[in-house]
């Protein structure tokens, strides 16, 4: 047991040059009700919502992921597409036929537009916009992969980054479809970053944050990384900043990402965010 302790005050998020991970408090970890969950995701940029999918849901989407990943049924990111660090050189490198993200979930079959305009996501996320939300098909919209010998390392970064809206109030959901730690790939979130107004130069020519700027990494030491089971779901915003070391595991690690946006929150015309239309979800779900 004291070697497992000692393993996991290694654990570091990406930036960080010292200390461990704080792990959630229960409080922090766990809330029961979709109001509590909502505060806490306005006051700190993210939440966990505990077991928020039936074990037989993600049973499903986990073996039907499972399937489309080993027969490469596009369309796909590779890792080598990206140039992360720790991925390969290129797709002809060794490892360079590494998937990250098998894209556009929506249309992937009945099993994922089901979990996507699900009741229980419609109604959360209409007590947090109250509006109607709306699913992007253009952003996440994707089962993310992070794979145990090419699967890259992701620095801090706000998903809003690339994205045009006419607000940035924007919220994902994360579903695990397994086990997530630190130690696999988790995501590690700075919590309170979604409310900071950072200058442009806090970020590097990528708008990633730059760790090694002391301003910056006064907000990195504060970084959280909640372990997930399957099931679980985190909220997080679109001005989060978050971030996730490699997979040193063995085994890939599977997660459901998809993006929402309130109905009073437009893309802007011509720009890749209203390349496709978003779907609204109503409570009964689609």
């Amino acid at each position: 047991m004291g070697a497992q302790r000692r393993a996991r005050a290694r654990r570091r998020p990406p930036g960080r040059r010292r200390r461990a991970a704080r792990r959630l408090t229960s409080e922090e970890a766990f809330v029961s009700t979709i109001a509590d969950q909502v505060a806490i995701l306005r006051q700190q940029g993210f939440v966990v919502a505990r077991q928020f999918a039936a074990p037989d849901v993600v049973a499903a989407l986990r073996g039907e992921a499972e399937r489309q990943l080993a027969q490469a049924v596009g369309p796909l990111e590779y890792e080598a597409d990206l140039q992360y660090p720790g991925a390969p050189a290129s797709r002809q490198a060794q490892g360079g036929a590494t998937v990250r993200r098998l894209l556009g979930a929506y249309g992937r079959g009945p099993l994922f537009r089901q979990w996507a305009t699900t009741p229980a996501v419609a109604a959360w996320l209409r007590a947090y916009f109250n509006d109607t939300p709306v699913l992007s098909t253009v952003h996440h919209n994707c089962v993310m992969t992070k794979h145990p010998a090419y699967g890259s390392l992701t620095g801090w970064h706000q998903d809003i980054r690339y994205w045009s809206f006419s607000a940035s109030d924007l919220v994902s959901t994360w579903l695990a479809l397994g086990n997530e730690t630190a130690d696999n790939g988790g995501l590690f979130f700075l919590p309170g970053s979604h409310a900071a107004s950072f200058p442009a130069g806090r970020f590097d020519d990528k708008k990633f944050f730059r760790p090694e700027l002391a301003e910056n990494h006064a907000w990195i030491e504060r970084a959280v990384c909640p372990e997930l089971q399957p099931g679980d779901v985190v909220f997080f915003h679109c001005r989060t900043l978050h971030a996730a070391r490699q997979n040193s595991s063995d085994r890939v690690k599977l997660s459901l990402v998809h993006t929402y946006h309130p109905a009073s929150c437009t893309p802007l015309p011509g720009t890749r965010s209203a390349s496709s239309p978003g779907v609204p979800l109503d409570p009964a779900g689609r």
